[in-house]
């Protein structure tokens, strides 16, 4: 019997319409805004560099995470952090990975630093033990753009790669709330009045910042402290009504971001130097002052935790948190839900208010 004429599956057809569909999504899908990403800061966007060091500032438990698509991976929130939605917003596919835990491929993407407790001052955040202070972080990363020179084979390649990439740094929270406003443990306080310790915090900070400029960074975003005063752990010790933010916290920032402002145009005379400041302070205030206009209706009390606004520690492992977790601005008694992280990340990328940002916002500095 002879070979009858070869009939094709009637499902290849179909497969072949979709294997095309999917290569050319995957030729139009857009490259990232900038090639790389490089991320320093405090427990509000550490993403697992504190799971494996003797600190008490870890979140490598449930119910952090809760949201997550990689579970309790070390980030103090439920979901996202703000570096994630910004990651996001400027193109990337994947979130930047923990520097602890990076291999030195990723470094050409651009890798966390961020560790939870750190501050600019060295000795912040010691009560919860082990901790990688803006200055141990600024080391971490000079030991990266070594790694990065031998990879790309010189020191000039290195730094014209370094200068697209974006940074943003988020340091000071913990300066004030695990060091000045905590008497029994530090002296701070009875040493500098809050406008002496905001002088010294940005000197000390702005040769930080000299530092990373020194090795490489052009594009970086100062993100500027948030209002400690309003969170559930300040509200449930300071606060009489459990409502009401405490003013000389806040007021102590306030005092601290606006010499930030300043130092930003001071960095910005720096040759090649594009610094802005990311207003934090307002956009925190904006939310809590329209609650319920971005679907944010509780404001005062973490998703999860113990006490009085849910503000006396941190979510207990394995605690069952709140059903509505897109309706709280706080997860914990400090730290933010990824509904609030979302709707900061996007202000500080695409500014809504000519206050959000400092001179410009993260969309415009991708472009610079």
């Amino acid at each position: 019997m002879g070979m009858g004429r070869a009939t094709m599956p009637r499902w290849l057809p179909a497969l072949l319409v979709i294997v095309l569909a999917t290569t050319v999504v995957a030729v139009v899908r857009a490259a990232p805004q900038v090639p790389c990403y490089f991320v320093f800061g405090d427990s509000l966007v550490d993403n697992g560099n504190n799971n494996d060091i003797a600190s008490l500032a870890r979140a490598n438990y449930p119910p952090y995470g809760i949201d997550f698509a990689g579970g309790a991976t070390g980030r103090f929130s439920n979901g996202l952090t703000t570096v994630d939605a910004i990651s996001r917003l400027l193109g990337f596919d994947n979130y930047i990975p923990a520097y602890a835990g990076a291999n030195s491929d990723q470094l050409l993407t651009g890798v966390n630093f961020a560790s939870a407790a750190a501050g600019i001052r060295d000795e912040t955040g010691q009560q919860l033990g082990q901790r990688i202070s803006f200055g141990g972080q600024l080391q971490n990363y000079q030991q990266a753009v070594q790694q990065l020179v031998s990879i790309l084979g010189d020191e000039d390649s290195a730094a014209n790669h370094l200068s697209q990439c974006i940074f943003t740094v988020g340091m000071g929270s913990n300066d004030y709330l695990n060091n000045y406003f905590m008497p029994a443990i530090y002296s701070t306080s009875q040493q500098y009045t809050p406008e002496q310790y905001a002088d010294a915090l940005i000197e000390q900070y702005s040769q930080q910042l000299r530092v990373l400029y020194s090795n490489g960074a052009r594009k970086v975003a100062l993100m500027g402290v948030g209002q400690v005063g309003c969170s559930p752990n300040e509200l449930a010790q300071h606060s009489p009504d459990g409502t009401t933010c405490v003013a000389e916290i806040n007021g102590a920032i306030d005092l601290f971001n606006r010499k930030l402002v300043a130092l930003v145009d001071q960095l910005n005379s720096l040759p090649g130097a594009h610094f802005t400041y990311i207003n934090f302070y307002g956009i925190f205030e904006d939310i809590l002052r329209a609650p319920g206009s971005n679907g944010i209706t509780v404001t005062n009390r973490g998703c999860c935790g113990v006490g009085r606004n849910n503000g006396q520690v941190t979510c207990l492992p394995f605690q069952m948190p709140c059903a509505n977790r897109n309706e709280y601005l706080f997860w914990d008694a400090f730290h933010p839900t990824e509904a609030a992280n979302i709707l900061v990340a996007r202000r500080a990328y695409s500014a809504r208010l000519r206050s959000d940002v400092h001179p410009v916002d993260l969309r415009t500095l991708a472009q610079l």
